[in-house]
């Protein structure tokens, strides 16, 4: 059994996929060729918005959204302890430093209650991050930064194609970004990713800074990256864009199923594993990166679900302010009570658009 099965959806658009890699071929524009403005583009006007800059990968995505705002030694960017490092590995590599503000105890995002605290005269960027599918309460957030003139960055990199409100994500704030890594809800067949505003200025920025500082004029009026997304990766993505809605609306009932299933389940077993599926508010879609539920003993399942040729994944076992990477910070368990309680206890199922209510059934009868 595949945890996430890209196979199948290769099949399905194996003759779209082919042409658009073999169109790549022919012209040989490797590099920034005419699929990359096609999908800007495309991805611009289906979140809604007026720039879109296709780029080399999620992380690279944030790494030029703090670039372009200049963020370097002695600034603080306040953001989530609970995502992947790539959010808070960024802040670190330009010098600033990760302020960490604990999550909401339902969604695992950013909890906005928590917000204000953290705010110094040193903070120059919020990064929240988007977790799971599922998008931050941006109103919240956009509320208590504006008024400080403090910049928004959306970590879209697991909910692009989610809803907040009925606008997309990576519209939310300032700046949207998100990854197209091979897993994502939509993703290519390698690294990608692209940043979202509707500033025309940041747009020229982020485009600079991409191909090295660069502007139009091969003049390089600041310090850039090669940030520069392939071509076929952006093929591949614009025959993958001819069924997003259908694979989002996919994705969306079979998390619908599990969480029937397995609520239903527990009432009928009366289990001695305490269970708890995903919350998601009213006012909000995901697209469900990952379909991740928390049982109070994860060994145990995670040992008795390999035991059923189940895969599960844990995202993510160990909160960023405890990664050796961050011990500089001199944070330790106790810092992020909320954080570091779900770390224990969440354990994602296999979850893709092509899984089958029998394979469903089967991963929930072994659970």
């Amino acid at each position: 059994m595949d945890f996430i099965d890209l196979k199948s959806q290769y099949r399905q658009l194996r003759d779209p996929i082919n042409a658009r890699i073999h169109a790549v071929l022919d012209h040989g524009q490797y590099i920034l060729g005419p699929e990359i403005c096609e999908l800007e583009k495309c991805l611009a006007e289906y979140v809604g918005i007026k720039h879109c800059i296709a780029v080399s990968s999620g992380t690279d995505a944030l790494l030029i959204a703090l670039m372009a705002y200049g963020i370097g030694p002695g600034d603080e960017v306040i953001t989530s302890p609970f995502t992947f490092i790539s959010t808070g590995e960024v802040i670190t590599l330009l010098g600033a430093k990760p302020v960490f503000v604990d999550i909401d105890r339902r969604t695992y995002n950013l909890d906005p209650a928590l917000l204000s605290d953290a705010i110094t005269d040193k903070t120059k960027a919020i990064m929240p991050v988007s977790l799971y599918g599922q998008c931050a309460d941006f109103d919240a957030i956009n509320s208590i930064a504006d008024p400080c003139g403090i910049p928004v960055i959306e970590d879209g990199a697991q909910s692009f194609g989610a809803t907040y409100k009925n606008r997309k994500s990576c519209t939310l704030s300032h700046v949207g970004a998100t990854s197209f890594f091979p897993s994502k809800s939509l993703g290519c067949y390698g690294d990608g990713g692209a940043l979202f505003t509707n500033d025309e200025k940041l747009n020229k920025v982020f485009r600079a800074i991409r191909i090295h500082g660069q502007n139009e004029l091969r003049e390089h009026t600041c310090i850039g990256i090669n940030g520069r997304m392939d071509s076929i990766q952006a093929a591949v993505l614009l025959a993958k864009m001819e069924i997003f809605n259908s694979e989002v609306e996919a994705r969306i009932r079979i998390a619908q199923r599990y969480t029937d299933l397995i609520e239903n389940d527990l009432k009928r077993r009366k289990s001695p594993i305490r269970v708890r599926t995903p919350y998601i508010e009213a006012h909000n879609t995901s697209v469900f990166a990952q379909y991740t539920i928390e049982v109070s003993d994860r060994d145990t399942v995670q040992e008795s679900m390999k035991a059923h040729s189940i895969p599960t994944a844990v995202h993510y076992p160990l909160p960023l302010h405890l990664q050796p990477a961050f011990k500089f910070l001199g944070l330790g368990q106790g810092n992020f009570p909320v954080s570091e309680e779900v770390a224990n206890h969440v354990i994602s199922l296999p979850m893709h658009p092509y899984l089958t209510e029998q394979v469903q059934s089967q991963i929930i009868a072994a659970l």
